[in-house]
């Protein structure tokens, strides 16, 4: 892939938001100037954009997009028309932006924006993929930290391919975007998908910092329902696991049956307990449960896979019409489906 000369680089920014008013404002500001700083230093061209992704907000950050893009023309803010998560809308503004490559980041920018010129040095030394790495959890807490720890452990014994500490800041070339748009999955988890696609990549480290303003949009049932999509969307091993247990559960039960059996006929200590029967009942009962939960989630990510339901849906899109940078040729207000 031919890379564009210096300083003909377009290199767009997507940023999700949802219910981020407090530190949008702030979140422009030091994006708008680190992108000033790289066209003025001839690393990147003067039509690259930042693409604001309004994930059905209820607070004023839609209003507070539409304002920017008014006032700086490289600003394109896409409405979804409702919660669609953050998964899709990420995707949404990645598959809008036209830039030659594309960087997503998260508007608490907890993501240190400084090691974006070297995401594109890297990227212009031959990465498709430049994954954004965290050092290390030390700002986590220790219940977190070991949580996220035990978790990737887990997705990587399940044969995930994942990067470990990466969540969403990555840098995607154009061709890795073309190829992002043949994964049709609903159950959407880009940290899991994106090492599947491959091509050259790379990593950059850097230390995570606090949150700007407002409060975490990850809360705990967020957090899980993501990590099941993780596990449960690119591995079998758990279902194999079910199997696997269902056997042993089965011999165990064989050898106990045996077992009672040898004693009812051999011995005379066959007393009739509680424990003998109850214990059993429980056991087992437990195993059927838990197996039909994990089959229960498998076949429900089949049941919404099967639907075909749009990924995300635009309802307004915003942008300073400034020639070449306004970069679309499309209406103002649309509404589009990621499965087109």
């Amino acid at each position: 892939m031919n890379q564009p000369a210096k300083g003909d680089l377009a290199i767009d920014l997507v940023v999700p938001c949802y219910n981020e008013a407090e530190a949008l404002p702030e979140t422009h500001r030091q994006l708008a100037h680190l992108m000033d700083t790289m066209i003025r230093s001839n690393m990147i061209s003067a039509q690259s954009r930042i693409y604001y992704v309004d994930d059905g907000s209820q607070d004023e950050t839609w209003s507070l997009i539409s304002t920017l893009s008014q006032s700086d023309s490289r600003v394109t803010g896409l409405r979804l028309s409702r919660n669609f998560g953050h998964q899709s809308a990420l995707l949404a503004g990645l598959f809008t932006a036209t830039g030659d490559a594309v960087i997503s980041v998260d508007a608490d920018l907890q993501d240190d924006i400084a090691v974006i010129p070297e995401m594109v040095g890297n990227y212009r030394a031959g990465s498709e993929i430049v994954y954004g790495v965290r050092r290390s959890r030390a700002t986590d807490t220790a219940l977190k930290r070991n949580t996220a720890l035990l978790y990737y452990n887990v997705l990587q014994a399940f044969g995930v391919r994942i990067v470990h500490n990466h969540a969403d800041y990555r840098l995607m070339g154009r061709k890795a975007i073309a190829a992002l748009k043949e994964y049709s999955e609903v159950n959407l988890f880009l940290r899991g998908i994106v090492p599947l696609i491959g091509f050259k990549s790379t990593h950059v480290y850097y230390d995570r910092k606090a949150r700007m303003a407002g409060e975490s949009k990850y809360n705990i049932p967020k957090m899980l329902r993501l990590a099941i999509d993780g596990i449960t969307s690119f591995s079998a091993v758990p279902l194999r696991f079910v199997s696997v247990m269902g056997m042993v559960v089965f011999v165990i039960s064989i050898a106990m049956a045996t077992w009672v059996l040898w004693i009812k006929l051999f011995t005379a200590r066959a007393v009739p307990g509680w424990a003998s029967s109850v214990i059993p009942i429980y056991f087992l009962g437990g195993i059927q449960l838990l197996c039909l939960g994990v089959m229960g989630e498998y076949l429900a990510k089949g049941y919404v896979e099967s639907k075909r339901r749009p990924r995300y849906l635009i309802s307004e899109r915003v942008a300073e019409e400034a020639g070449p940078q306004a970069g679309a040729a499309e209406p103002a207000t649309e509404s589009r489906s990621s499965l087109a």
